[in-house]
This record gives C-alpha cells, sequence and structure tokens, in this order.
C-alpha cells in the first residue's frame, strides 16, 4: 500500500509540474511582444503549437524503454528483498542454533533491509525525477528544474563527503595518538584520553576484537555509500545529461557523446581493476614503491583524459575514479573484513589478524587520497587549473603535493617531525603557480590595437546568450552567478573574468557552444591588456 501511496503522490506532482510548464509557455508568449518584434511572436507562437503534451513527449523519449526496464528491476529488488527480509525475520530460533548461523542469518537479515531500502528510494528517485524531466523538457521551466536538482544532488554529496572524509581523518588521528605503552591490558593495542564539547571521552582500540561484541556496534560505512552515490549521480546530472557541452572539447577530441560517457565511465571501473590488483599483489608490502607505481598509473590515466575529454570533465573523472576506489575499498574490503572479525569474535572462531591489517591499509590509502579529490571536487571553479594547456601536469602536481602534505599530517600527529616534506610540498604548489600564471604575458599584443566595439562585438556574438537579462540559451533561464554584459559597464567590470575564463582557459564559452574563435579571444585580450577602455 506504501508504494501505492508514493506512486499517487508522485503522480500529482508531476500533474502540477505539467500543468506549471504549460501555464508558463503560454505566459511567455504574452510577455515576448513587449521585448520581441512580430516574427519573434510567430516563431513563438509556431513553437507553442507543435508543443506536445506531457503523453507525446513521454511516447516520443528515446531512453523511455530504458528507464523502465531499470524501474521495473529496482520493483522486483524491492519486493524480492522485502520478502526476504520477512522471511529471515519469521526463522525460528530454537537454543540448539549456532551463534555463527545466528550472526549469518541477522547479516542476511540487515542486507535484505538495507538493499530493499535503496531499490525504493532509487526506483522512486528514478521514476520520478525522469517524469519530471519529460514534463519540464523543452519548457522555460527546464533550465530552473535543472538548476534545483544540480543543488539538491550536490549538496548531499558535498555533505555526505564531509561526514566521511571527517570519519576517516578522525580514525587516522586515533591510529596515530594511541598510548601503546602504558597501563594496557593484554588485550589492548592503545587507549586515548579526549575532551571536546565539554566532555570526556575515553577510547581503547583491541588488538584483535573483544570477547565479547556489545550489543550496540556503530558502523562506519554509509557515509562512504552515500557520497559516491550522489558523487555519480551529479557526474549524471551535470556532465552526462548535456554531455556536448560539459565533456566534449572539438579541438581536443572529435567525440560523440556516448562515446565521451563510455570514456567517462569506463575510466572509473578501469582505474578500480588497477588498483585492486596492485593491493592484491606483493606490490603491498612495500610502501614506497607501491606509491610511486600507483602514482604512475595515475598520471598515465589523467594524461588520457585530458587528452580525449574537456579538461574540466578530465578533472571531474579522475577524482570520480578516485572517490571509486575509495568507496571500493570500503564496501569489497574493509566492511567485510570488519565483519569476518565481528563473526569470529561472535562464534568463538580463531581471529585472523590479517582481515584487521588488510582494512587498516585500505583505509590508510584512503586517507591519502582525501585532498587530492577535495582539490578536485571544487576545481571547477578554478579555470587556471583544467584549463591549462599543461592541465594533466598541474593536476598530477597538485595531487603529489597535497598527498605529501596529508603525509607530514599523519606523521606529526604520531609524534614525528618531518618539516621538509611540508615546506617541499607547499613549495611544488607555489612554484606551479608561478609556471603557469600570465605574469609574463605577450607583449606585442599589449601594442596590437584593439577598441572596445571590437570586443563588443564579440561579446555580443559569443557571450550574451546566457550572461544577459533576459538569456536566449537553452540551458540558463538566468544569467549564470549573475553575470551579465548587457552594458558597456558591466562588461568593463567583468574584464578580469574575461580574461580568466574566455582568453586563458578557454573554459568560456562553455564547450564553446557558440564557437568562439582564436581570433576573438586574441580581440578580448588585446583590448583588455590595454586597459578594458570602453570610451
Amino acid at each position: 500500500m506504501r508504494l501505492v501511496k508514493y506512486a499517487f503522490v508522485l503522480g500529482l506532482c508531476v500533474i502540477a509540474i505539467t500543468a506549471r510548464t504549460q501555464a508558463l509557455s503560454a505566459d511567455s508568449l504574452s510577455a515576448y511582444p513587449v521585448i520581441a518584434g512580430a516574427d519573434t511572436i510567430a516563431a513563438l507562437a509556431d513553437l507553442n503549437s507543435s508543443d506536445r503534451t506531457f503523453g507525446q513527449k513521454l511516447a516520443a523519449s528515446p531512453i523511455r524503454y530504458f528507464v523502465g526496464a531499470l524501474v521495473v528491476l529496482l520493483l522486483f529488488l524491492f519486493l524480492w528483498f522485502r520478502s526476504l527480509a520477512a522471511r529471515l525475520m519469521e526463522q525460528p530460533t530454537d537454543t540448539g542454533t549456532s551463534a555463527a548461523t545466528l550472526f549469518d542469518l541477522e547479516d542476511v537479515r540487515s542486507t535484505a533491509i538495507a538493499i530493499r531500502q535503496a531499490s525504493k528510494f532509487f526506483g522512486l528517485s528514478i521514476l520520478g525525477g525522469y517524469l519530471a524531466y519529460v514534463a519540464v523538457e523543452g519548457t522555460p521551466m527546464y533550465g530552473y528544474a535543472m538548476e534545483w536538482l544540480n543543488l539538491a544532488v550536490r549538496w548531499t554529496h558535498v555533505i555526505a563527503g564531509i561526514m566521511w572524509i571527517g570519519a576517516s581523518f578522525y580514525f587516522i588521528f586515533l591510529e596515530n595518538n594511541l598510548n601503546r605503552t602504558e597501563g594496557l591490558r593484554d588485550e589492548l593495542a592503545g587507549n586515548l584520553w579526549a575532551i571536546h564539547g565539554g566532555g570526556f571521552y575515553y577510547v581503547e582500540k583491541y588488538k584483535v576484537a573483544p570477547k565479547e561484541i556489545p550489543k550496540h556496534l556503530h558502523w562506519f560505512k554509509y557515509e562512504a555509500y552515500f557520497t559516491w552515490l550522489s558523487g555519480v549521480s551529479l557526474l549524471f546530472i551535470v556532465y552526462y545529461a548535456d554531455a556536448r557541452s560539459f565533456m566534449i572539447d572539438p579541438t581536443i577530441a572529435e567525440l560523440s557523446a556516448s562515446m565521451s560517457l563510455a570514456i567517462g565511465i569506463g575510466s572509473m571501473v578501469l582505474g578500480w581493476a588497477i588498483y585492486d590488483l596492485m593491493s592484491r599483489s606483493k606490490l603491498v608490502l612495500r610502501q614506497d614503491l607501491f606509491a610511486l607505481v600507483g602514482l604512475l598509473v595515475l598520471g598515465a590515466l589523467t594524461y588520457a583524459l585530458t587528452h580525449l575529454l574537456s579538461g574540466r570533465a578530465a578533472y571531474i573523472h579522475v577524482g570520480a575514479l578516485l572517490g571509486t576506489i575509495m568507496a571500493g575499498n570500503v564496501f569489497f574490503t574493509i566492511i567485510p573484513s570488519q565483519k569476518a572479525l565481528v563473526r569470529a569474535a561472535k562464534t568463538g572462531q580463531p581471529l585472523d589478524a590479517s582481515l584487521g591489517k588488510k582494512a587498516g591499509q585500505r583505509s590508510l590509502h584512503n586517507n591519502y587520497l582525501t585532498l587530492p579529490v577535495v582539490f578536485i571536487m571544487i576545481s571547477n571553479h578554478f579555470p587556471s587549473t583544467f584549463g591549462h594547456s599543461g592541465n594533466w601536469i598541474v593536476l598530477m602536481v597538485i595531487t603529489v603535493a597535497s598527498m605529501g602534505i596529508k603525509h607530514y599530517w599523519n606523521l606529526l600527529e604520531r609524534g614525528i617531525k618531518q618539516t621538509w616534506v611540508l615546506v617541499v610540498s607547499i613549495l611544488a604548489l607555489v612554484i606551479l603557480s608561478m609556471a603557469i600564471s600570465p605574469i609574463f604575458e605577450d607583449k606585442l599584443d599589449a601594442t596590437m590595437p584593439a577598441s572596445f566595439e571590437e570586443a563588443n562585438a564579440v561579446i555580443q556574438a559569443r557571450c550574451v546568450q546566457c550572461h544577459s537579462a533576459n538569456p536566449t540559451d537553452d540551458q540558463w533561464p538566468n544569467a549564470p552567478n549573475g553575470v551579465m554584459y548587457d552594458t558597456p559597464q558591466q562588461i568593463q567590470a567583468m574584464a578580469d573574468k574575461i580574461m580568466t575564463r574566455a582568453v586563458r582557459t578557454h573554459s568560456m564559452p562553455l564547450g564553446n557552444k557558440t564557437n568562439m574563435t582564436e581570433e576573438e579571444r586574441t580581440v578580448l585580450k588585446r583590448w583588455i591588456l590595454q586597459g578594458a577602455q570602453i570610451q
């Protein structure tokens, strides 16, 4: 019955969205006479007359069968695991049932409940999202709806990421600061006193596991899962939904949208496969050699991505690759190892200390990957990095330097002060920032005349489609970040941004959607170098 309730609410939402978008389409026609001529009004009227109903758009959608099959699959999983969880709840457990069997039953039941809930959540989300997408597609509400969807998923991703990385930092801090020598019981590996938020805390770490497992045991796993799932969802919303604008740069490689998606998704799968093979080999016994080989492999993948995808998409997919490695460590190694330890402790079986070591090793790898991943998460705001001609080198230098900073941090928490590691890491970032800076600007361009009229002609032809009080671009109903180029004063005020985004990094226009040429970028560059005068 709850599924029927959810479907009913979902249907009402879709009907409301459809009615609202149709109303906006009609209202937009009456508003256009103020700002457009008769030809524009006629064109809009023709467009409105050819608008399809929600049912027609749904029937013509090219992905309707894929989405339908996916929703049916998730519905099947939901019903199957709901039934399984219910049967396990009713499973008789007499006094003769072994501890191992009880643990296995409880583990399967909790897993079934988790899959049931995940199937319901993603099934309703995909169905609702798809129906809403069909309802707003081709209407004035499309850009607005996508913006809010982007915001909601991005917000979730950031919150989950903070929880996951915070937990990683905290437990590495505990590991590095444990008292391992004074007044310890035989079964303890260390302990720690701490104060926070007005209270005292006492933490003990066992060498393997306590003799009796507590009834209430907290597991740190869902932070990782939600971070990865929300991140992949964001990839689809931002990059894959408009691959031609965000994934492809024709000046780098001529790719189809489907090919760019295959490269992006394939890089995550390949990256995880290589890392996992390395972690299962004897190479992992040599931490220094393991790190060197890992960086070389990462460098090769980064080079390939930056020579196939747009700079921004390449960076985000390196981040997705590293995030997949981190989430894979949690799902495939850390949690299974912890479950095996708990099972052995509850059933009185010999404890395999190597399981804890493997989990700890993968957790440490995750810890070193956190700073590079955090940078990549925010890198799309800094086009001087991903937009540089040597962007793959820029990313690798930042990755190695940030890992060096984390290494210094970890050593310091263990009482080992290696200041040179921090100095070298920061110095590498400073040298990098100087190497890619425009401090040695081409003096010839500064002497070549370029008037505001020439620069303005480029901006009006290539930029105001988005950056205007009344954007005409199909994706942006409002000027991105409130940046508008409708008046000379607005253009002059944003001269530095124009130089950074359109001239130096080529990150604007987005995906070069309006086909700005190198000659036009040079005009903008010369005008700005000569003082960005508007008189």
